[in-house]
């Protein structure tokens, strides 16, 4: 994530008493091993008559035949066989990369830098406050998030004081005073729904007080990064025959049953196909694929969780078909169903839902989705 550093919101030039830090909190991934070739000891037999030789543990680092007892006696469980995957998991040496449907997590670290503990004029620093707002490309304006609270491991002894309005009772505004060393930490999530540059803008004030005089300070800090896409949805709508239909559709249940009854033969179908194809760097594993339909519309799901199929996997660069067949509920002549003024009929919305390698949750939903009025 690269920050842009910005003026301090006052006039004084002197060093801050207190320091930001914005990281990512992001899984980990697990590492993989290579399975090594035993060495082939001498023999007079052929290379026929050898007996096939197991390979050694995959990570030479975990092999204990080399070893001294007391080293091999504390490894001698973490890696009993020659697996791909290791018992180590690997940190995110940088920022990586944020990808749409996916939810930005960051912690904001406000440090009470100890910069004139030596001084003959020491201050304190009170009522230390953190907030953060989101800067979208389709938003001319940012956005204010909710800062998750502070872990309450990290400083016991902070006094927080927290105030309340008393109309909707949310949390409006921490304070916290610190001593020097100490840290004032929040966490903020923001769901990522489009792509293009996103702006984290941090402000930080507190009140620095000396023995005889004291001060409002303040200073911003931005932080940009690039929001890429994780998937590539293509989606192809075509008119079925008119007949009787033998699926079992999913809609809610109608409030007038006289009005929505209506015969078989009248009711005009089409077939939805849309075309995933993960253009993230990640594999993903889809978990659901929905349709959120107008008034007026029922459909049946084609894919895997109707028939029970296991869930698809998707490595970089693959595609996934999925299908649904629509059928509107209201005759052609009762006015049920009417195209916009661009001639089309707009079915709905379709979501999709799925996990990263280590459980991170993903979500994406498309624009409206229809057809011609024919």
């Amino acid at each position: 994530m690269s920050h842009q550093r910005y003026p301090s919101l006052d006039t004084v030039k002197e060093p801050h008493s207190i320091s930001l830090k914005v990281l990512r909190l992001s899984r980990p991934s697990l590492v993989s091993q290579y399975p090594v070739p035993a060495t082939a000891s001498p023999s007079t037999l052929s290379a026929a008559a050898r007996p096939p030789q197991p390979p050694l543990p995959a990570s030479l680092a975990y092999s204990t035949g080399n070893r001294t007892s007391e080293i091999a006696a504390s490894t001698a469980i973490t890696n009993p066989a020659p697996f791909l995957l290791s018992p180590i998991l690997n940190l995110p040496p940088s920022f990586g990369s944020a990808y749409v449907g996916e939810t930005f997590s960051c912690t904001l670290c406000a440090n009470h830098e100890d910069l004139f503990a030596s001084s003959d004029a020491p201050k304190q620093v009170r009522d230390v406050r953190i907030e953060a707002e989101m800067k979208t490309p389709s938003s001319s304006s940012s956005t204010k998030l909710v800062l998750g609270p502070q872990p309450s491991n990290t400083n016991p002894t902070t006094t927080t004081t927290t105030t309340e309005d008393a109309a909707d009772g949310e949390n409006k505004s921490t304070a916290s005073d610190l001593s020097p060393g100490q840290t004032l930490q929040r966490i903020v999530d923001f769901d990522l729904k489009e792509e293009g540059n996103h702006v984290l803008a941090v402000t930080v004030s507190y009140y620095e007080a000396t023995e005889t005089s004291g001060r409002t300070r303040s200073f911003r800090k931005l932080y940009q990064f690039i929001c890429k896409p994780s998937l590539i949805v293509r989606t192809k709508a075509g008119l079925l025959p008119a007949i009787a239909s033998q699926h079992q559709f999913q809609t809610p249940p109608p409030e007038d049953l006289e009005k929505q009854t209506i015969s078989a033969a009248s009711k005009r179908r089409w077939v939805l196909e849309a075309q995933l194809e993960n253009c993230s760097e990640d594999t993903m594993q889809l978990e659901r694929v929905v349709l959120d339909l107008e008034p007026g519309f029922a459909y049946h799901d084609c894919n895997w969780e109707a028939s029970g199929s296991p869930k698809p996997v998707l490595h970089p660069a693959e595609v996934e078909q999925v299908c649904f067949i629509i059928e509107e509920q209201g005759s052609n002549g009762d006015g049920a169903i009417r195209p916009d003024d661009s001639g089309r009929i707009a079915f709905g919305t379709l979501g999709i839902g799925w996990r990263g390698e280590m459980g991170s949750k993903g979500w994406l939903a498309t624009g409206k989705l229809g057809t011609r009025y024919i």
